[in-house]
């Protein structure tokens, strides 16, 4: 019991991690958190590329506006062609005037620098020279030097002649972009630390959705449950004007449908059994009668004429069949009635077995290997009612020999007494195994109706009879080939009785 226990909880265990895991809620929860950890990234990224193209496209516009105005006031009063010095100077003034950014001067082969210190080369690429070269106007480009942001503008010196002719002069600014770059940074970061708040936030909504979703799913699911372990009452309350107020009204109807069928079939139920126990009581009296007269005929048969004697055993042997379904129906119907009450007492198996086929004249027509001193605490009358109908079953279908083989077994589930009877005959049809304990089955129309009981007259509720006393004990009664249990050719149908061996407790002292 410890193992099943121990199994029933890890599998119960087993079943609500699945359901974590899997869970309705569970997936609520986690669409809600993707879709909002999408929207963050997404916004997020969106923010940090205009933020970052607004930052840069203001510095750059102010770049190359501030050195468009600051070259036209200077180089208003530079003289061409210019010697270093004046170039030196020209550089200075223009970047006196846009910040102190780093300014370089060219005129064919001289070139100065604002900042004599600075190394400007690797800032201010071919293509841009190429570009303002052109004469085009102003030109600008970004560019990474030694791992830091620049933006470099350059920009030809006209003629203030009117005919807009470049002079030959070429004007850089050099501008750096490392405060505009850490300001987008922190701009990144303050967002970025946003987007926890929000997974959060969107987490917690979504248990609450999630909670008024799956809370009428789960009073459903639960009365669902308890309609399929029977409990035909079980009901749902319905609340709103939604879908889910829609099913579970479509439940409530469904279930009162199922009740109310199950009413009337429980109340069609107890009228038929009544009326088999009513017939079966009303005919025990003038079977009685019948059966006396069948008696007397059958006794004074031998002085009748042979067609008359062959009449009256054949009307005293269906009488007998007939007393004999009648006695069979009403023990049907007080199974069914949940009339049946267990004698039991301590009793030696194998004496009940012997006695029983002893009563009915059997004892030389099966093969009995009974395992002596096997008591179990059992209704001797139910056991008895059991081996007549298996043993009459074997000998009425069966074929020689027929063979009781009692012993008892070993099990995970405690010890048990199992009982067999098998024989020789044709064995069973296909299909008829799953049917044989059913009422008034006949495996072969063509064989005598129904099977065997104690008195050797068919009923047709032999087998039905011998499963109910089994189940009454808490046991069972199996069918199989004997092809299935046995090694060899031979054929045949055994009958395995399996009964719990419950000991009185001078039997276990």
């Amino acid at each position: 019991m410890n193992r099943t226990g121990r199994g029933g909880r890890a599998a119960a265990t087993t079943g609500r991690a699945r359901r974590l895991v899997g869970g309705l809620r569970t997936r609520l929860v986690v669409t809600f958190v993707v879709v909002a950890l999408v929207s963050a990234v997404t916004a997020t990224a969106l923010a940090y590329r205009d933020a970052r193209t607004a930052v840069l496209q203001r510095t750059q516009n102010a770049a190359v506006n501030d050195l468009r105005e600051r070259v036209t006031a200077v180089a208003a009063e530079f003289d061409v062609p210019p010697d270093q010095r004046a170039l030196a100077r020209f550089a200075a003034k223009v970047s006196d005037g846009i910040g102190s950014r780093i300014v370089v001067a060219r005129y064919q082969d001289l070139v100065a620098v604002s900042d004599s210190l600075a190394d400007t080369e690797g800032r201010i690429t071919a293509e841009l020279r190429a570009a303002v070269r052109a004469g085009g106007g102003a030109r600008f480009q970004r560019v990474m030097w030694r791992g830091e942001p620049y933006l470099v503008v350059g920009m030809p010196v006209r003629y203030a002649d009117g005919d807009h002719r470049t002079s030959g002069l070429e004007v850089f600014a050099i501008t750096d972009l490392r405060a505009e770059r850490d300001d987008t940074a922190a701009l990144l970061d303050s967002v970025r630390a946003g987007v926890a708040p929000v997974v959060l936030l969107s987490a917690v909504l979504a248990l609450l959705a999630a909670g008024t979703v799956l809370r009428p799913v789960r009073k459903l699911g639960r009365a669902t449950r308890e309609l399929a372990a029977g409990d035909l009452g079980s009901r749902v309350a319905v609340t709103g004007h939604d879908e889910l107020a829609d099913l579970a009204r479509t439940f409530n109807d469904s279930a009162d449908a199922l009740q109310a069928s199950d009413a009337e079939l429980r109340e069609q139920e107890a009228k038929a059994r009544r009326f088999v126990a009513d017939v079966s009581h009303e005919l025990r009296t003038p079977l009685a009668a019948m059966t006396m007269v069948a008696t007397v005929l059958e006794e004074d048969a031998d002085q009748l004429p042979p067609d008359a004697a062959r009449a009256a055993r054949t009307v005293g042997a269906e009488t007998a069949r007939l007393a004999r379904l009648v006695e069979d129906l009403m023990e049907i119907s007080r199974f069914d009635a949940k009339a049946v009450r267990l004698n039991a007492t301590g009793t030696d198996l194998a004496d009940t077995v012997r006695a029983s086929l002893a009563l009915r004249g059997w004892t030389d027509r099966v093969r009995a290997d009974l395992q002596e001193d096997v008591r179990a605490v059992v209704d001797r009358r139910r056991i008895d009612v059991i081996v007549a109908n298996l043993v009459g079953n074997a000998l009425r279908h069966g074929a020689p020999p027929v063979t009781v083989t009692l012993g008892t077994a070993l099990a995970a589930d405690g010890e048990w007494v199992t009982l067999e009877v098998a024989d020789r005959g044709p064995g069973l049809p296909p299909g008829a195994r799953e049917r044989v304990f059913d009422r008034f089955y006949k495996a072969d129309e063509a064989r005598t109706r129904g099977t065997a009981d104690d008195s050797g007259q068919g009923s047709g509720l032999g087998t039905a009879i011998a499963l109910e006393n089994a189940r009454l004990h808490g046991g069972t009664i199996d069918v199989a080939d004997v092809t299935d249990v046995t090694d060899g050719p031979r054929r045949g149908a055994v009958f395995t009785l399996r009964l719990p061996l419950r000991r009185t407790e001078e039997d276990a002292e």
